[in-house]
């Protein structure tokens, strides 16, 4: 893919072909797109529209009625048409001297987001920009892509796995290739990238589909039973060996073995199955004879093979014997325009069993679900665990959506921080949702059939230092010097709270308390210690901690 910053915008532009194995054509032709990421009608998202003018110097108009948007390979195209946008549209316009596209709002009144940014009046994005995706948000209901993408490209299954990117058509592709091979072969990408389910279909859409599909994860099996697991052995082999054992290998015959984690093989365990993939032969622990054995292996790896064959923790033999055909799966942030396909794949799955499978198709424009601020943000997000990380997102999601509770989606494994936003909370039916409506503190609507209204934005986690102290000691005295309920009235974290509490001199602390201050706030209130509490402002459950540290009893 293209992401170069010279010869001026048509750089975005680019025609590949690549000669297969087999001598089948692949054949890539990519221009500047976008792609729906999110809209109110749950159907549209995934469907793109080319846009070969902005490599040609035209500008491109966005915005209500223009431009049409199809389902890759479809031929129905329609515009966004959303009451929410203006009729009055934004403006893409190339640089004729470098490699950048300016978006300029041109007068439109819609709200436009640029990466979670305000559009203000223009701005400038690059071709590196676009080549990574450039997430855009229109009046807070449609989010778009802009990126590259495949203009022409060869029809190939979809082995199970959803998207429609560039980079998932050449998945596709090589996977069609892999299947017709009977060779070794190579999986090679991040964890969670789906190396597992690609093993499959491939087997499936191969000559051995009828045959056994066995999988070893080879980090899982401890060192010492590594080669009886793999190659199986005779009884009496070892201590505790009372019978013979048949291995993956021999379970797998005339199948597929899938070798996960194949970078953690022991490296006892490495010259046997080099020996193995090079004649065909296993030797069974404790055997005299090898058995010949027809498997066709596929192994898979997210660790750096070359750098483990520098290090000499793996053969460079063997990793030349394993990729007799290699596949990269990209990661999700090279595939970000199959970041709404597979967001609302997911939901719809987890959604069905949780009895809310129409959430999606009963969301409407005044209040879509997902919000389009949640699905920007996430776009935005660098995902390293992939499509497992984004799986387990999406699942709770739908568990919130189902069960009309907050969505506490914890910020660190994504790869940012904490958010520090506020979103305000609305009962009015023309309420704007924010862009930054995500993560943390974020109440979903009640589910689909719920007779409870009422649910609004509630407020999410703000900067601690956006809190002054007039506000915390009101809200601490409100909730009577409860950490928990203080904590989540102001939209900051326990942690924040014990901050701000500790750096303010005008707050006492439980532990601080004399005996004398206890005794006499107990005598002025009748002993009653929650009155006593509430005049010290302290808590309850402080005073009665810091009683029992100085040998007081308190009446109940």
């Amino acid at each position: 893919m293209c992401q170069g910053n010279e010869g001026g915008f048509e750089a975005l532009t680019e025609t590949r072909v690549t000669e297969s194995v087999d001598g089948h054509s692949l054949t890539e032709f990519q221009v500047p797109a976008l792609t729906i990421l999110a809209h109110p009608d749950a159907a549209r998202v995934g469907e793109r529209v080319l846009l070969p003018e902005l490599a040609g110097r035209r500008a491109v108009r966005l915005g209500r009625s223009e431009p049409a948007f199809a389902t890759p390979g479809a031929t129905l195209a329609r515009v966004l048409d959303i009451p929410h946008l203006s009729r009055k549209p934004m403006v893409l316009v190339p640089r004729s001297d470098t490699t950048e596209v300016t978006l300029e709002r041109a007068g439109s009144p819609t709200p436009i987001k640029v990466k979670g940014e305000d559009l203000g009046e223009r701005r400038r994005v690059t071709a590196a920009e676009i080549a990574r995706g450039v997430v855009l948000c229109l009046g807070h209901r449609v989010v778009l892509l802009l990126h590259l993408d495949v203009s022409v490209s060869l029809d190939a299954p979809s082995f199970g796995m959803v998207g429609l990117s560039a980079p998932m058509m050449r998945l596709r592709q090589e996977a069609r290739i892999a299947a017709r091979l009977d060779v070794p072969v190579l999986l090679r990408g991040e964890s969670g990238t789906g190396k597992e389910l690609l093993a499959r279909a491939i087997h499936d859409a191969g000559d051995r589909a009828e045959g056994p599909y066995l999988a070893i994860n080879m980090a899982a099996v401890p060192e010492t039973l590594a080669a009886s697991e793999l190659f199986g052995a005779t009884k009496g082999a070892f201590t505790g060996a009372d019978r013979g054992k048949d291995g993956y290998f021999q379970g797998a015959a005339f199948g597929t073995l899938f070798l996960d984690e194949i970078g953690e093989t022991p490296a006892d365990v490495q010259p046997v199955l080099l020996r193995v993939l090079e004649s065909g032969e296993i030797q069974p622990v404790g055997a005299v004879k090898p058995r010949r054995v027809d498997v066709r292996v596929i192994a898979a790896t997210d660790a750096d093979l070359d750098e483990l064959v520098q290090s000499g923790g793996f053969r460079r033999p063997l990793l030349h014997r394993l990729a007799g055909y290699e596949i990269y799966l990209p990661p999700l942030r090279e595939r970000r325009a199959d970041f709404g396909r597979l967001l609302y794949h997911f939901l719809r799955q987890e959604l069905e069993p949780l009895g809310a499978a129409d959430a999606l198709e009963t969301a409407d424009a005044q209040r879509p679900w997902p919000p389009a601020g949640l699905v920007a943000r996430l776009a935005r997000l660098e995902w390293p665990g992939n499509v497992r990380q984004l799986k387990n997102v999406a699942r709770r999601m739908a568990i919130a959506r189902a069960t009309g509770t907050e969505l506490r989606l914890d910020t660190k494994p994504l790869g940012e921080p904490p958010p520090a936003f506020t979103v305000r909370e609305s009962a009015e039916a023309s309420h704007e949702p924010s862009d930054e409506e995500t993560l943390d503190g974020l109440r979903l609507p009640p589910p689909v059939g719920s007779a409870s209204p009422g649910h609004g934005w509630r407020p999410a986690y703000r900067r601690p230092g956006e809190v002054s102290e007039e506000e915390l000691l009101t809200v601490l005295r409100e909730h009577r010097f409860k950490l928990k309920p203080t904590a989540e009235s102001l939209g900051i974290s326990r942690a924040a709270l014990y901050d701000l509490i500790a750096a303010n001199p005008r707050i006492k602390k439980a532990a601080d308390l004399e005996p004398g201050e206890i005794e006499d706030a107990c005598r002025r209130t009748g002993g009653d210690v929650a009155a006593a509490a509430a005049e010290l402002e302290v808590s309850v459950h402080g005073l009665k901690r810091r009683a029992t540290q100085l040998g007081l009893t308190l009446k109940p």
